[in-house]
């Protein structure tokens, strides 16, 4: 039986995958009491004791963490942002050209972030495919639930006496330099990164990500966009719809409590804008890190998973 080891298994993400495991007959979770989840040397022990180790943990703590592993059959499956461009890691989205098969032989795994998983799943095969060019500058919105924040945002959107600027869409990001932008402009191969705005909204779960382009800027039609996104998603857990509208409306919380993702396109011949919807939780977040631990053990990548 795999033995699976959750190192941060009290935050959203790494709670989250704990509860879909623990239901799981084909696993065995390794555990710390409360007072042995941030020692050192328990969290040494029950990393090298796995076949697969979760890092829901923040970057420093992550890198401390892959640190210790000393047990060279030892797969870590990394939730956050430190190992995102690292070489030595494999980039955890299965329906990229190529990275299943990397994940399916890989020792380290980067889980790809929130926003990055949207605005890469809508550019990356346009780069790849050249009817968006390398240098092109792109502009994306991103917006998010209130979850993506982690428990201390979650815990001000739910309390009783909250801020009345909770209750609107919130910008943040405002410098440029959010953290999810180095993986964004590299997994892209890009030469620019995107101007990004991130906003979160007062709902619980659920994503939308949005790249607008303009016709005479880009090397094909909308109709090219969309027979290349019917071609390039084929399989795993993105697919292509070629008409998402909801009486003219398109909702972030469409894909809530999911773990797959929706790509589409729409506007007309001369402004084009690209859409994925998908759960910052699931596809964002646990969702793919299961999907990440199941390639690595040879099984169906959907295995436990919503969709």
């Amino acid at each position: 039986m795999t033995k699976v080891f959750i190192d941060g298994s009290v935050g959203t993400t790494g709670l989250r995958i704990f509860e879909r495991l623990n239901e799981r007959k084909d696993l065995s979770l390794i555990t710390l009491s409360e007072e042995k989840r941030k020692d050192a040397d328990a969290r040494r022990e029950a990393i090298n004791s796995a076949d697969i180790a979760f890092l829901c943990l923040p970057d420093a703590a992550a890198v401390e963490a892959v640190s210790f592993v000393e047990n060279k059959n030892t797969a870590i499956i990394d939730t956050s942002t430190a190992h995102r461009t690292a070489p030595e890691f494999d980039y955890g989205f299965a329906e990229l050209s190529g990275l299943r098969e990397k994940i399916a032989k890989s020792k380290r795994v980067a889980n790809p972030g929130c926003h990055a998983s949207g605005f890469i799943a809508l550019v990356e095969p346009l780069v790849k495919s050249g009817i968006i060019s390398k240098s092109q500058r792109l502009d994306c919105v991103s917006l998010t639930g209130y979850s993506g924040g982690g428990k201390k945002m979650i815990a001000e959107y739910e309390g009783e006496d909250r801020s009345p600027l909770l209750s609107a869409p919130r910008m943040y990001g405002l410098s440029q330099s959010h953290k999810h932008l180095k993986e964004m402009k590299a997994i892209c191969s890009l030469e620019n990164a995107p101007s990004f705005c991130p906003i979160v909204a007062p709902f619980y779960s659920g994503m939308q990500v949005t790249v607008s382009l303009f016709r005479d800027e880009i090397n094909g039609s909308l109709k090219t966009i969309q027979d290349c996104y019917r071609e390039y998603y084929k399989s795993g857990l993105v697919s292509f719809c070629e008409n998402a509208d909801e009486d003219g409306f398109l909702s972030a919380a469409a894909y809530s409590g999911r773990d797959d993702m929706q790509v589409t396109v729409s506007g007309n011949e001369e402004r084009i804008v690209l859409v994925s919807r998908f759960d910052n939780l699931g596809k964002g977040a646990s969702g793919a890190a299961i999907q990440n631990m199941n390639i690595l053990l040879g099984i169906d990548e959907k295995t436990g998973l919503v969709f």
